[in-house]
């Protein structure tokens, strides 16, 4: 007998099943990634310029860590999903238990290594003096925390794969709401200093994932804990699926290494400062199309376990309209106001004239940088839409290509191009790789078009 799960992903038409699912999910990415916009505000407003740019510089390697959990999590997600299509309820449920245990080990054993190595890392960086303690005391709260706080990043995939989108949506606002109000205790109230950033964070996190993993423990949802069974193939399977979103996230971390370190040696922490301005707003952006196309992959991996080749069209369709929409309506927001919106991160140190001034210059930089950055989301949806589709289906070869190419080879390779342009090249890096992205995901979409459908059809 079929289960709701089954019924919600195989029966429901597939627009209704695109907005009870793409809607919640993306106003679900977008209040959980709000916990970053909030850091970069209450940092930068209240605790200044120096201690946004340590952030800036310490947040990649945080962001490392997150990303293997995230391997692990989405990466579970498709062949649980395509497993639970296929009515195979034991192999989804091995999946699942496997993934949790090898998310926390995974978890402590970062945590130690970036707290053993964040002062080194961030001299490795060109940071120095105050910013460097700054940078390092941030890394290492997170360090800390790691091992009972990524989990909150695969929980999220399982709720959705449970049918709870609703439920996924209401967490990831009730985590960010949370993390606002230890953010205005700690450091507003208390007066505390940037440790207690990254400190509000991760408590958010933590609290987050013990509500969200806790009917999983008392048996309470379709996916169930059982006695792993690991070996190679399951692992391998897991890490083959989650490494297109994997090695976006990791590549791109080591490109913002790569860029912050450029920017520090080539315009100071002014340039470090409007980097982290683009690179929150980019945070505000993404995970609405990563919330649209990711909350899919679900349905998506069924209807394609189950062989239905038409209901696995037209939902990837909506993918790349939805993604379209929000990213063009994106771009015309961040080109109109781009001194607006970074005004949100960047204050005046004081009243004195000589501060004013440098401000007002930080602020022209922000400006003309933002304006070059909103180009980038005219093209940046084609890419997004064809890497996730790709993902859904397991078809990881491709996936990967795009994800990689998108966060560290194409970046890098315009980054040489680009030199003799300074921080222009830079800032124009982004809609330049965004392009090259979607002409290549285009090709690939149009060479492999008779294989990405399962063959037959109920």
């Amino acid at each position: 007998m079929a289960t709701d799960n089954n019924v919600f992903y195989g029966k429901t038409p597939p627009l209704k099943l695109f907005f009870l699912v793409a809607l919640p999910g993306a106003i679900g990415m977008l209040a959980s990634s709000l916990y970053g916009l909030f850091d970069g505000i209450f940092v930068g407003q209240v605790l200044g310029q120096t201690a946004f740019a340590a952030v800036n510089l310490a947040f990649p390697f945080v962001a490392i860590n997150f990303s293997l959990a995230d391997l692990i999590g989405v990466g579970s997600a498709v062949p649980i999903s395509i497993a639970l299509g296929r009515r195979d309820e034991r192999a989804a449920n091995n999946y699942f238990t496997c993934a949790c245990i090898a998310i926390v080990v995974l978890g402590a054993a970062m945590g130690l290594i970036m707290w053993f190595s964040a002062p080194a890392l961030m001299a490795m960086m060109g940071a120095e003096g105050e910013l460097a303690e700054f940078a390092t005391a941030y890394l290492r709260v997170y360090a800390a925390c790691s091992p009972v706080c990524t989990i909150v990043f695969a929980a999220d995939n399982y709720l959705r794969i449970c049918g709870k989108i609703k439920t996924s949506m209401v967490l990831n606002i009730a985590m960010s709401a949370g993390i606002l109000l230890f953010e205005l205790l700690f450091l507003v109230v208390f007066k505390w200093g940037i440790w207690a950033s990254a400190f509000a964070t991760c408590l958010g996190l933590i609290l987050a994932a013990a509500v969200a993993m806790a009917p999983f423990f008392f048996g309470k949802r379709q996916l169930k804990f059982c006695k792993p069974k690991f070996n190679i193939k399951i692992m391998s399977k897991m890490v083959a699926a989650g490494a297109p979103n994997f090695l976006s996230n990791i590549a791109g971390r080591l490109t913002a290494i790569v860029f912050n370190a450029v920017l520090l040696a080539m315009g100071g922490e002014d340039a470090v400062t409007v980097y982290g301005v683009i690179m929150y707003v980019n945070d505000i952006v993404q995970p609405l199309l990563y919330g649209v196309c990711d909350s899919l992959q679900p349905a998506i991996g069924y209807n394609y376990g189950a062989a239905q080749p038409m209901r696995v069209k037209k939902l990837t369709i909506y993918i790349f309209i939805a993604g379209a929409v929000i990213s063009l309506i994106a771009a015309v927001i961040i080109f109109v106001l781009p001194t607006q919106i970074s005004s949100l991160f960047l204050s005046p140190q004081s009243a004195d004239p000589a501060d004013m001034q440098n401000y007002a210059n930080l602020m022209e930089m922000a400006g003309f940088a933002m304006r070059l950055f909103s180009l980038t989301f005219l093209t940046r949806w084609f890419g997004f839409a064809a890497q996730s589709y790709l993902t859904a289906i397991n078809k990881s070869f491709f996936a990967s290509v795009l994800s990689t190419a998108n966060a560290l080879i194409l970046p890098m390779i315009f980054l040489g191009i680009l030199w003799p342009l300074q921080l222009t090249g830079i800032w124009l890096n982004f809609a330049l790789t965004a392009a090259a992205v979607a002409i290549a995901a285009a090709v690939i979409l149009i060479a492999q078009r008779k294989k990405l459908l399962p063959k037959t059809e109920d």
